[in-house]
């Protein structure tokens, strides 16, 4: 039919919605790009589809070095061969068995496993990206060869838009929109969720499937038309979408005796065969007459899941890498811990330092109590890990983010820096890992201060939340953007040095304070979240300990 039709199965097409009006595309104005695609305006006609579909991925802000065409051509060779690419395993990071043919015929199905190969060698930091398959095979239709469209899905996965999110490539992403996903039909489709409280088991194993729903059941005429709107408006729309294939699965079987022993078969089954109930117009107005939230409060409640799937250590679906290998027990000794909890340290920080053996930089018992000392010893790391032994047997410690060089920027006033990545924890006498905190109160931090008002150094970033207590929620609560105490560039602190002490804003309330001999140390502790507290809220040090990351 035309120059994109290399890959398409036109006897599994329905081609008489296809239009043959020459159509041209010259508006660039959001509002308006908008309202065409909601309307379906290059729906059709395939080429213009195509070209709209060029247009607006060539249009997405990338990473400077994004692979395109001319790499596909020198690696698929390498990476294919001859060898049928049926035959091939497939990357982890896809599920094999949610490869959709779309209409496609026999050298497009074979081209959807060639390019997710490709995207892999490319992509090394992808981890879990199960929408992946769905989408090389629907742009494949709009492709001219298969160089083209690994160009397109590589510019969808490398943009670096930090307000446009597409595609999730980590478990951490996916599972948080999972969560994301729940809380929204908690509020929006409250029948439907009802329902499903009422017949399954795990709610949120069911909602876990919601892009399952889009990326893989979905007929291709329908997720091409949500790929229209997404193209254009981004994430949000997936949930749009989703929410609405909820409520129309509600609304038909509503009263009706479940087809099979699981509602996730239920629901799969209805969204396959969608076509005989709902059409693609339809699913669309349904979808766009919900009043959703803002994408900013969407946006902070994704971050909200993120954190509170890492506070508890869910953030990859495969096993992570064993630690066993980053911490020798033959090569590791320190006077704080052992090899095991070492290791049950090394299991907490993010996964690019996971793989790196601990250093040791500097240790009270060799280098002596001196707070310049620690600095020379710590300074030109990035990150380092803390950790206090108390005389009365405590163990704390902190993983913190930033070179301590940092601190100079302030000359001789105590600076502030860190990142949210720092998190302070317990060993002894129990195991206890601590949200992060921001340090709020920097003009409290002063040589002259007595120890009480260090305890107002750290509050918790979510100690204003409207946070429900209730264990039974077994989804997050939805927190809009009034409830998120957000911090500024400079005021998102978590480290502070001077000559003269540290300061660590600790988890869930926790502050630790250390004075410059290195030998007397104080706590705060908030108990907003009734937590233990780090330890004991004045303390002698007996030993402590800086490690950085080696390679």
């Amino acid at each position: 039919m035309d120059e994109y039709n290399r890959f398409v199965d036109w006897d599994k097409m329905d081609v008489t919605v296809q239009s043959q009006d020459v159509k041209e595309l010259t508006c660039t104005e959001f509002q308006e790009l908008k309202q065409l695609a909601r309307q379906g305006y290059w729906a059709k006609n395939h080429s213009l589809r195509a070209k709209v579909y060029h247009k607006l991925i060539s249009n997405i802000p990338c990473r400077t070095v994004t692979p395109d065409a001319n790499v596909y051509r020198d690696i698929v060779v390498k990476i294919v061969g001859r060898r049928n690419s049926s035959c091939l395993p497939l990357p982890e990071f896809v599920d094999n068995s949610l490869v959709p043919t779309y209409c496609l015929n026999a050298e497009g199905i074979a081209a959807v496993r060639k390019i997710i190969l490709c995207i892999a060698n490319q992509f090394p930091d992808i981890s879990f990206c199960p929408a992946l398959p769905s989408v090389i095979a629907l742009l494949l239709h709009y492709s001219k060869d298969e160089a083209e469209c690994f160009e397109q899905v590589c510019r969808i996965l490398a943009c670096n838009d930090p307000s446009k999110r597409l595609i999730d490539q980590t478990f951490l992403a996916f599972e948080s929109s999972c969560m994301t996903f729940g809380d929204l039909v908690n509020k929006y489709c409250q029948a439907a969720h009802k329902l499903m409280v009422a017949v399954s088991e795990d709610v949120l194993e069911v909602y876990s499937d919601w892009q399952r729903w889009l990326f893989g059941e979905l007929p291709m005429v329908y997720i091409a038309r949500v790929f229209d709107v997404f193209l254009v408006e981004g994430y949000k729309v997936l949930y749009r979408v989703a929410l609405a294939l909820l409520k129309f699965f509600h609304k038909v079987r509503a009263g009706q005796p479940m087809e099979s022993d699981s509602i996730q078969q239920d629901i799969r089954a209805f969204v396959r065969d969608i076509a005989k109930s709902v059409s693609p117009e339809r699913l669309l107005e349904k979808a766009f007459a919900i009043r959703l939230f803002s994408r900013k409060e969407i946006q902070l409640l994704q971050m909200a899941n993120e954190k509170a799937l890492q506070q508890k250590g869910i953030t990859v679906k495969q096993k992570r890498q064993n630690v066993h290998l980053a911490v020798h027990a033959e090569n590791f000794k320190s006077e704080i811990v052992s090899v095991k909890e070492m290791r049950d340290i090394w299991s907490w920080i993010p996964e690019r330092f996971a793989l790196c053996q601990p250093l040791l930089l500097f240790t009270t018992l060799e280098h002596g109590c001196s707070l310049s000392r620690f600095y020379s010893h710590s300074e030109g790391h990035e990150p380092t890990l803390l950790l206090i032994k108390t005389t009365a047997k405590e163990v704390c410690g902190a993983y913190l983010s930033t070179d301590w060089s940092e601190r100079r920027r302030g000359g001789n006033k105590l600076s502030f820096f860190g990142t949210g990545e720092c998190f302070v924890f317990r060993l002894q006498p129990e195991v206890e890992r601590y949200e992060w905190v921001i340090i709020k109160h920097p003009e409290l931090a002063t040589t002259g201060s007595e120890p009480e008002n260090h305890a107002l150094l750290a509050s918790s970033t979510l100690a204003s939340s409207s946070v429900p207590s209730d264990p039974s929620d077994r989804l997050s609560p939805f927190l809009s953007a009034r409830h998120f105490n957000l911090p500024s560039k400079t005021a998102s602190m978590f480290m502070a040095g001077s000559s003269e002490c540290i300061i660590i804003g600790g988890g869930d309330g926790q502050a630790l304070y250390l004075d410059a001999d290195l030998n007397h140390g104080r706590t705060s502790h908030c108990n907003t979240f009734n937590n233990q507290p780090l330890c004991s809220e004045s303390f002698q040090i007996s030993v402590l300990e800086v490690w950085g990351f080696r390679d």
